[in-house]
């Protein structure tokens, strides 16, 4: 992704100002909304590379006097923010930003407003641009938001740097307890980048359908991101179980159960806590008679470096002490250059 920035160039019949391309700022691939618009201050005037260097009218986006108005992007992603840069308008009215804040989270609730905090601005000074540091929080949504009654909230540029959270989804393997047609299992951990018949997963209609994840190690689970399929069957989504754990048994449907999703809008993505459930497999399963599980994207987010299975290592014979003495020197190797005992 990249940004652009506004340099003044010389040259001997004098100077002209361009923009140029640099890497960092993600909001200028991502998608924006604004709570209201006033005349043609339009929500996109804040990702649009142009801190307000040309016309106010034509930089900077505005909302009506409302309550609560708000301000979304998109990133199409889920990042670790480590900075947010706010600029403000270059006028009389540059106090309209105070009280402002910045929200980074998953969550579409209440517009994004109810995501964690990034900071408060309490005032930006006429045209300046201010940091703010974030910290790596969490999020696909940025949201500026001001709280209260007849207020406006305009932005002449917004800029979000970070890097992506690693989606653990993506290097694993998927498998389901059916196929509908060429809604394959791994359709689910595309990233979403196809349209829904290309680019989502489906079982066919069974007893207790399940969508299985193999990370390949074993991981501590923070949250498990469902995006639900965008048309006229989201509902069938309802009642799924998440669950985490390492065995195989009942194609791992009797492993610890993370969250059970009582419904997820057509078209959205919900997620949901594990708290740093420690599993391999990661199972969605819908529990009942002539059910459909559909998935257009699975993600997983966790953390710790992964976990070497002992039921990964083959043993020919269960008796042969020699083996039995080379796992245990390995295992006291692997303790003593990785947990530092």
């Amino acid at each position: 992704m990249f940004s652009f920035t506004l340099v003044q160039i010389m040259h001997k019949h004098g100077s002209q100002k361009v923009f140029i391309n640099f890497p960092g700022n993600r909001a200028v691939e991502g998608a924006v909304i604004q709570s209201s618009t006033f005349a043609g201050w339009f929500a996109e005037k804040a990702t649009d590379s142009n801190r307000g260097f040309q016309q106010l009218n034509t930089a900077c986006t505005s909302t009506l006097n409302e309550s609560n108005p708000w301000w979304r992007l998109d990133l199409h992603d889920v990042y670790r923010v480590s900075e947010v840069v706010i600029t403000n308008r270059n006028d009389s009215y540059a106090e309209q930003i105070n009280g402002a804040e910045i929200r980074i989270g998953i969550s579409l609730e209440n517009n994004g407003s109810n995501n964690p905090i990034c900071a408060v601005i309490s005032t930006i000074p006429a045209g300046e641009s201010y940091n703010f540091s974030c910290n790596g929080m969490v999020g696909r949504y940025v949201i500026v938001h001001i709280p209260g009654d007849w207020e406006i909230l305009s932005l002449c540029e917004v800029e979000v740097y970070g890097y992506l959270a690693e989606n653990l989804a993506v290097a694993g393997a998927a498998t389901q307890s059916s196929t509908s047609e060429n809604w394959f299992a791994e359709k689910a951990i595309d990233r979403g980048l196809q349209q829904l018949y290309t680019g989502c997963s489906s079982t066919l209609s069974q007893t207790n359908p399940w969508w299985r994840l193999d990370l390949h190690h074993i991981y501590r689970v923070n949250r498990v991101v469902i995006t639900n399929r965008n048309d006229c069957c989201a509902e069938r989504i309802n009642g799924m179980e998440i669950r985490i754990g390492n065995p195989l048994e009942n194609n791992s449907n009797n492993n610890p159960i993370c969250a059970v999703i009582p419904a997820i809008p057509a078209g959205e993505s919900y997620s949901y806590s594990c708290g740093g459930m420690e599993g391999r497999y990661m199972n969605l399963i819908i529990p009942g008679d002539m059910k459909i599980l559909t998935l257009c994207e699975v993600k997983v987010y966790g953390e710790g470096k992964p976990v070497i299975l002992l039921s990964d290592i083959r043993i020919s014979d269960s008796n042969n002490v020699f083996t039995c003495i080379i796992i245990y020197f390995f295992c006291q190797w692997i303790c003593f250059n990785k947990c530092k005992l």
